[in-house]
């Protein structure tokens, strides 16, 4: 990880500080919620996730990632272009730790070998490298392990520089991390809290590449649909969201609604040194944040939403909070 001190230490104070307010309360939100919703399955609750969940730290000073045009692999050859490079793939502020304090449970994992490095060592990846794989996971299973009746979904779902024996080296460092808490892949709506605390579950993991049926632990990618509107318009997200949803699987599936706006060419140039937080992030989270309030879970309603900068706004709670309808439906079916 970085070292402490100087900038850095400053920014990690800043970020304390906005780390503990999402946190309070949030650590154990699943372990809390009423009883009539453990029976619920995972797939119809409403879930807070990130999105390029562990781009809170990435190393200027690495190679540029295999998932990067060769144009700009030429140009960061020049450190200011890296340092910029890092103001527009950094996408949180908060460590896992943070995260899963602050109630976050899905995790959007993009990840790559480093070419040319011997051994076969795998690290998360947006533009710049970012933390070693394994020292994630072990970040997350130490949280799992204070806080047993909390689940979270680990989607890898961009691998880079990577064959087979890539694959065979990080799926086992995912079964050495958390062992018996891994999920085997079920029908989704048998997936409940209920159900993954009777058999002491904590890890649904999510792979998007075909030796996931090799391993009983390795949910396919297609079971997580998380459709991506590629814009820079607030309205286009919010409009694409909507349709997305209504075209939602009824059963089978979960479902990732990715509340995010993406940069592109020409508004990276024209805001270089602002970053992607300062630029589409800030001004357009309250509009998101009133499109998640008026959201509902369920069968054909919102599951896990995903954000930039999770603790910006209290994006956490609030989607946590959206799980109150399902018991006002509850208690209105039975009364009528």
């Amino acid at each position: 990880m970085s070292p402490p001190g100087g900038k850095e230490g400053g920014r990690r104070r800043r970020r304390g500080r906005a780390a503990g307010a999402m946190a309070d309360g949030n650590a154990d939100w699943m372990g809390s919620l009423p009883a009539a919703l453990r029976s619920y399955p995972l797939s119809n609750l409403a879930i807070p996730g990130s999105h390029d969940s562990f781009s809170y730290w990435v190393d200027e000073k690495s190679p540029v990632g295999p998932d990067q045009a060769t144009a700009i692999k030429r140009l960061a050859r020049i450190s200011l272009v890296k340092k910029i490079m890092k103001k527009w793939s950094v996408t949180q502020n908060l460590t896992f730790k943070e995260q899963l304090e602050g109630g976050i449970r899905y995790f959007d994992l993009r990840v790559s070998s480093k070419p040319g490095e011997i051994g076969q060592e795998i690290y998360f990846i947006h533009g710049l490298f970012g933390i070693k794989v394994w020292d994630g996971l072990m970040e997350i299973n130490t949280f799992l392990e204070q806080h047993p009746k909390e689940v979270i979904f680990l989607d890898f779902n961009h691998f880079y520089a990577m064959d087979d024996s890539h694959h065979f080296f990080l799926i086992n460092r995912i079964r050495s991390a958390f062992g018996s808490k891994l999920c085997c892949v079920e029908c989704v709506e048998y997936v409940t809290l209920q159900y993954m605390w009777e058999k002491k579950y904590q890890v649904l993991i999510f792979y998007h590449y075909p030796l996931y049926r090799e391993f009983p632990f390795l949910w396919p990618g297609n079971k997580m649909p998380a459709p991506w509107a590629n814009t820079t318009n607030v309205h286009k997200l919010l409009q694409f969201l909507e349709t997305t949803l209504e075209e939602r699987s009824r059963y089978g599936t979960f479902h990732v609604s990715q509340a995010i706006l993406t940069p592109r060419v020409k508004t990276i140039a024209r805001h270089l040194v602002r970053g992607l937080k300062n630029t589409l992030v800030h001004r357009n989270l309250p509009m998101i944040l009133n499109w998640v309030k008026a959201q509902k879970p369920g069968v054909m309603g919102v599951n896990i939403i995903t954000s930039d900068f999770v603790e910006l706004v209290d994006f956490a709670a609030t989607v946590i909070a959206l799980n109150d309808l399902l018991l006002e439906e509850d208690d209105s079916s039975s009364k009528s």
